[in-house]
Formats: C-alpha cells, structure tokens, sequence
C-alpha cells in the first residue's frame, strides 16, 4: 500500500502514547469516489472519506484499498495487530499516518472528535435559529448561475432571496399550467412534499405547496422529516426555529410544550435528546421557503411558525426506536394527534418524504439508464412498487404499507416511512389525493430516487 493522499491541513502526524491513536476506532464513515493525478500526471482512483454524522467537515483522500483497514479498526486492535489482521502489504508506517489522518479530521474516536461535537453542540444551544444551509445554498447557485464571475458574497446576498422566489414562482407556474384543480378549495390537514433537492424534486413541491398560496393560512406548521445523519434512534423533535433566504420562521414553542406534556417527564426528554441531529439535516429546511414564500406573511410581518421533527422507521423494530433507548413512534403519534386537537386554531402537517431509492449507487447490481430489456424492467419494477405502496396510502391503510415494507426488508429503500406513517395515523384523514408522482434518475442510471405530491384532507 502506498501512503494516503494529504487532507488539507498541514499533515498531522502520530502520537504513539495517545490511547485513541493506539487502538482506533473508526466512527460512521461514507467514502466515495475521488479522481487524482499521480506522479507522472496520469489520473488514479482514489477515495474520499467523510463523516456519515456530518459533525465534521473535513475529509480525507486515500486508496480504494483502505477500507480493508477500516473494518478492523473497532477500537480493539493495536496498530500492529491491525497491519498483522490486514496483511497484504500495509506497513506500520503507512497505517500511522493513516490514522494520524483521520484523527486530525475528527473522523475516529478521540479527543479531536469530542472537541467537534461539544463545539457543534454549543452553537446549536446558543442560537434561537438554525441558520441556513441548503436552502441558503440553492440561492447561492441561481445568483452565480445568472452572474457568473460577477456573482460576489455581496450580490448573492442581495438577490438570492428573489432569485430563489421568481425560481419558484416558475416552477409552480410550470407544474399546475394544466392542471384541472389548481388550488385547494380550503386548508388540508396535512400534505406529503419531496425532501430530495430541489433541482430534481422541484415538480412536486410545486405541485402540493403551489395549490396552498389561495387556501387558508395555518397558525402552525409542523414538519415531519428523516433522520439521514444523526445519532437519534426515535423519534426526535427539534426546539430550534429555522432561517432561510426568505427569512425566519420561529419555533412553535406553544406546540412543543404541548408535545411534551403529553409525553410525560421521561419521553418528553428523549423526544429532545438527540435535538443536536437536526443541525445538519436538511429534510425540514427544504421545507421552509415553500412556506415562507406560499403562505405568506401574517399582519404583523412574521412568518407561519413551525416545529420540525424527525421519524424513524417503524417497519424496524415494530415502531420502537431502534435501540430500545429513543422515542416510539406510538406515544409520539398518540400525543400529536392530541395536539393537533388541542391547541387553537389551524394547523398543516407536513410529511418532508421521498420514497424510493434504486440503482448501483444504492447497492443494486442494474443499472437503470438506456433502452435494454434488464434496465427497463428495472425501473418498472420501482415505479409498480412505488404505486403499490401508494394505492395503500390513497386508500389509508398506512399501517398495511408498514407491514408490507416490512415483510419485503423494504426492496427499494424508502426512506421516509416513519413521517408518513406519523402523518396519516395522527391526521386520520376522510380523503387522500396523489396529485403528482415522479422519479429523478442520473444520466448513467446509478440512482433514482421517487417521489410525489399528496394532499390529506
């Protein structure tokens, strides 16, 4: 094996007395593909590894053969039993610098990684808002899309927020120009909307936030989302509001206390325990602007206020949370239901949901784009699952939809089942429309993530 490529920071090197470094132990990585130049020019494979918690933001570069290290580095095993378990040319030499590495990127167990999280957690206690990310970042790209070089920090600031809203103007525009109801007669009592990105999601967020500019406006919005990075194994509620380009929308505090007294002392702290998961989670933000922008402003100026909650997958564990230390989705279900009652006036309740996820960057072995027989099928064989598990939606029997996921280990990976499942239970609608179904795919077919629009009323 030959040595790792640098991260960015100056190298850092190994600490033999350092416990951590000593025995190591990897935390949650994903790695992906990386392409660099080698010593003569040529390009050379390499890949990246990165934080699966997105806690830290570093990454480092190495070889594809490194993952053979990762799956022993569990905290158990001394460098040199590590090389002595691994073989295959890895020297201590290299391993050292390896894990040197990944400690200096916060990416295994250690007092650089403790220093991350406690930072992240202190700033995320300190402010009364999320600030933007991915919200923030779309508007970034339409002002450089438009300005080119002449995009600066200052013009991205000034017309980001109109940019992104002549954008989804457009958008709404485009997706309803044929359609035979293109509004709500009145306010649902929940709606399903995508949380994939907005460059492929965009036509059914239009399609279910382009019908609510006319209808009547919420006091609250609750957003039911997924939890794609945290450490969170229940259901787990966020007492954080939510700023965008658009502005902030405040934490319906009122909503949360009631929450949690429904709960009770002890589930009502394991419904906030793990708050810390909803900082760099981006299925409620993606959320936010679509209210901001389609529901408007109240008379004094401020906009709806909202409570963001994460849900797990109850086709795991029959709802429990996954360790058996983390909210249910049944008392949590049990005391929305009763909030959504209680409390005065109207509330949306939105399901931040995309469903299906197919193709080799998924796992599977076919790929999906191109006119071949086995590509076709694989995507056929996505779309009728999907609109299986629709129908029962369309019908409401979620708990059926869970049961079917469950007894098929959920073949196409939907990754929203808990939030829809929450949605429909807590919101026992009389009627529920599809209005739109799409799926996304590649150009080379190694992904295809579905999604759609739907309205509870």
């Amino acid at each position: 094996m030959s040595q790792s490529a640098p991260n960015d920071d100056p190298r850092p090197t190994f600490d033999p007395s350092a416990a951590h470094q000593a025995r190591p132990k990897a935390r949650a990585l994903r790695g992906f593909p990386l392409q660099a130049q080698g010593p003569e020019g040529k390009p050379i494979q390499m890949i990246g590894l990165a934080d699966a918690r997105q806690i830290s933001d570093k990454m480092v570069a190495t070889i594809p053969a490194a993952q053979t290290i990762l799956r022993v580095m569990d905290g158990t095993r001394t460098i040199d039993q590590i090389v002595a378990d691994v073989g295959r040319g890895l020297t201590r030499e290299f391993l050292e610098g390896f894990v040197a590495q990944l400690d200096g990127a916060g990416l295994i167990e250690g007092p650089t990684f403790d220093a991350m999280r406690e930072k992240m957690r202190a700033d995320f206690d300190s402010a009364t808002h999320l600030p933007p990310a991915s919200s923030a970042a779309f508007a970034d790209a339409l002002v450089n899309q438009r300005h080119g070089d002449d995009a600066t920090d200052e013009l991205r600031r000034e017309r980001g927020a109109e940019y992104l809203r002549e954008t989804m103007d457009q958008w709404m525009a485009k997706a309803l120009e044929n359609a035979d109801k293109p509004s709500f007669d009145a306010l649902p009592r929940a709606i399903v909307a995508p949380h994939i990105d907005y460059t492929r999601g965009w036509v059914n967020y239009a399609h279910v936030w382009g019908r609510l500019r006319v209808a009547d406006r919420p006091d609250r919005v609750i957003i039911l989302g997924t939890n794609h990075f945290g450490e969170g194994t229940g259901v787990t509620a966020c007492d954080k509001g939510f700023e965008t380009p658009l502005g902030v929308c405040d934490l319906d505090q009122e909503a949360l206390n009631a929450l949690q007294s429904r709960l009770g002392p002890e589930q009502a702290e394991l419904l906030v325990r793990n708050r810390f998961d909803h900082e760099r989670e981006h299925s409620i933000e993606l959320q936010i602007p679509w209210i901001q922008h389609c529901l408007g402003p109240d008379d004094a100026g401020g906009h709806c206020k909202v409570l963001g909650v994460l849900v797990h997958d109850p086709a795991i564990n029959n709802g429990e949370s996954y360790d058996g230390n983390g909210l249910g989705i049944d008392p949590f279900v049990s005391a929305l239901k009763s909030v959504i009652q209680e409390l005065p006036g109207r509330t949306l309740l939105v399901a931040s949901a995309d469903l299906s996820h197919a193709g080799p960057a998924f796992g599977d072995q076919q790929a999906l784009a191109g006119d071949s027989a086995e590509a076709a099928q694989a995507r056929n064989r996505v779309v009728a699952h999907d609109r299986e598990l629709l129908g029962l939606l369309v019908d409401r029997k979620p708990t059926e939809m869970v049961s079917s996921l469950a007894w098929q280990q959920n073949p196409t990976r939907w990754c929203s089942i808990g939030n829809l499942t929450a949605t429909f239970l807590a919101t026992e609608p009389e009627q529920v429309e599809l209005l739109n179904y799409a799926a996304a795919m590649d150009p080379q077919g190694m992904s295809l993530v579905s999604t759609c629009a739907m309205a509870l009323s």
